[in-house]
């Protein structure tokens, strides 16, 4: 159970309000962004907003779990799916996103790494993006924990590639959202796929 639902926040509202802080912080950035502009969002009175939430810092936090909710919750894996072909599933997932009615997988990468910019100055933020990146990084190391049992992949360690495939993912992003390099992503999965995938595959 999420620290939302604990609170008793109805999922309609809950996702109302997150929505409209997504909204908000892309018009008006993190650093500028007010309680009132989250307001100016929604249909229903901010007043809602204060009665949840114990100003700007308390909400942002708790959207911040809403993003990664959003893309730890839609990575959708077949069972009996070859380690191999997980690997590249959670990979580019995690580069080109789930779709989304509003706001597009980069509109909300942008408001993810925009908060991660912040998470040095923020103990609470970058508690919530170290969880993230420990389950990310978890969930790569069992894949290929598991390539490696069923003798598909070379007796590696796991959790160093499952940390490089990590690195290499949130590096591209950076490169694409700093830099305006668009093919970062895709150059991202290439340079995975034939430095790393491609030597811990056994050959037959």
């Amino acid at each position: 159970m999420s620290e939302l639902e604990q609170r008793g926040v109805p999922e309609e509202t809950r996702t109302e309000i997150m929505e409209a802080t997504f909204r908000a912080v892309s018009e008006h950035g993190y650093a500028g962004l007010r309680m009132r502009d989250i307001g100016e969002e929604m249909e229903k009175t901010r007043q809602i907003i204060h009665y949840h939430y114990d100003g700007k810092y308390d909400l942002l936090a708790n959207f911040l779990e809403y993003i990664i909710e959003q893309y730890e919750g839609s990575v959708e894996v077949e069972r009996d799916v070859p380690p191999c072909e997980e690997l590249d599933i959670r990979i580019r997932q995690c580069l080109f996103g789930p779709g989304f009615e509003e706001f597009d997988h980069w509109e909300r990468m942008k408001v993810y790494h925009e908060l991660f910019t912040h998470a040095q100055n923020d103990e609470r933020h970058r508690e919530i993006f170290d969880e993230h990146h420990r389950r990310l990084r978890d969930s790569i190391t069992q894949v290929v924990a598991e390539g490696i049992e069923r003798g598909d992949f070379r007796d590696t360690d796991p959790e160093r590639t499952a940390q490089l495939i990590t690195d290499v993912i949130h590096a591209a992003r950076e490169r694409k959202l700093s830099l305006g390099h668009d093919d970062a992503p895709e150059e991202a999965v290439q340079a995975i796929d034939e430095f790393v995938v491609d030597s811990l595959i056994v050959d037959e």
